[in-house]
């Protein structure tokens, strides 16, 4: 598959999964009364569960059989992405001052890229 196809459909993927983010940011954060920092949490967790199938399938087809490989590396490669959104999401909330649901949307563009390279790289390559 062309590199360009990918990165589309990894585009498709990422924005139905800050849609899902949004609202869950939204749903705990002002329905619930939870604070920014839970509600960004739960929503990437959920947003991954998705995440996670489109890219399987969909965005890096990857090869059957793979699945057991995949998910652990899946997770590391969340794991730095979401460290490195959750970090950017800090520095703007509490030593810039930033709005915090514009900080979520900003940290989105971070997650996403870090995500992407790690995905593609390492976790959906083909053996």
């Amino acid at each position: 598959m062309k590199s360009i196809v990918r990165i589309g459909r990894f585009a498709v993927v990422g924005t139905l999964n800050a849609l899902i983010t949004a609202f869950v940011v939204w749903l705990m954060m002002a329905e619930v009364g939870s604070d920014y920092l839970f509600a960004n949490i739960l929503a990437y967790i959920v947003a991954q569960t998705n995440n996670f199938f489109w890219c399987k399938y969909w965005v890096f087809t990857s090869g059957k059989g793979q699945f057991l490989r995949e998910v652990p590396l899946f997770l590391l490669a969340f794991g730095c992405a979401y460290l490195s959104q959750f970090s950017i999401l800090l520095l703007l909330v509490e030593v810039f001052g930033m709005n915090e649901y514009l900080a979520q949307f900003l940290g989105l563009f971070v997650y996403g890229a870090v995500n992407f390279i790690l995905n593609r790289r390492i976790t959906f390559r083909r053996l």
